[in-house]
């Protein structure tokens, strides 16, 4: 079972990756999936996105559920059914999930030059401190997106874009930490992100204080 990485960032969380080694068939075996996952997995072009989606429910699994005590809501946010908070990544050969007391976000992105090509999509504020020839500035970049994306996900509000609602304070690699924003609606909230990197992908959680 490859089973990345299992870390506790506080005694009501646990944050587990999976680096997907299997083959589709391997994956799906084992599982016992809902009509609406078996109908939603058949129904994906991308055998990269199929065998995320399955390795999740394998992640779950580690921590004893199964794909029928997930489900999500209007929004697309997913739930537990025994109340606990997750939230779920998936990106090439990774995939995560963050299971939780509290609210969570969990965001893993591939660190890949494109993403420079997009960043005025996604950043505004950040602008001022980010330095376009630097050689941290793709793996600054990526950061910042998955903090902002982990947001998103834990916020779970239609209508919030990346550029104009969220934004992240300054921050250097080595902390592994920084301090970032939601603002909308004429509501602030203030939390603190986490990430950091392996295997070139870069990884940012946000759990509600």
């Amino acid at each position: 079972m490859p089973l990345y990485k299992t870390f506790r960032p506080n005694t009501n969380s646990i944050i587990k990756l999976w680096k997907i080694t299997e083959s589709l068939e391997e994956l799906m075996a084992p599982l016992d999936l809902k009509k609406d996952s078996k109908d939603r997995v058949l129904s994906m072009k991308s055998e990269i996105h199929q065998c995320g989606f399955l390795s999740v429910r394998h992640l779950l699994r580690s921590e004893g559920y199964t794909d029928q005590d997930l489900y999500y809501d209007d929004n697309g946010k997913p739930h537990l059914k025994d109340g606990k908070h997750i939230s779920i990544s998936h990106s090439f050969e990774f995939s995560g999930i963050i299971i939780s007391d509290s609210e969570v976000g969990i965001d893993i992105e591939k660190q890949r030059q494109k993403i420079g090509i997009i960043a005025k999509k996604f950043v505004d504020y950040e602008l001022n401190y980010l330095n376009q020839n630097a050689e941290d500035y793709v793996k600054k970049l990526t950061i910042i997106w998955c903090i902002k994306e982990s947001l998103y996900k834990l916020f779970a509000t239609p209508g919030m874009v990346f550029k104009n609602h969220f934004l992240v304070i300054p921050f250097m690699l080595e902390d592994e930490e920084t301090v970032c924003w939601i603002d909308y609606n004429n509501l602030k909230h203030r939390y603190k992100a986490s990430f950091f990197e392996f295997d070139g992908f870069s990884c940012a959680y946000v759990i509600q204080e």
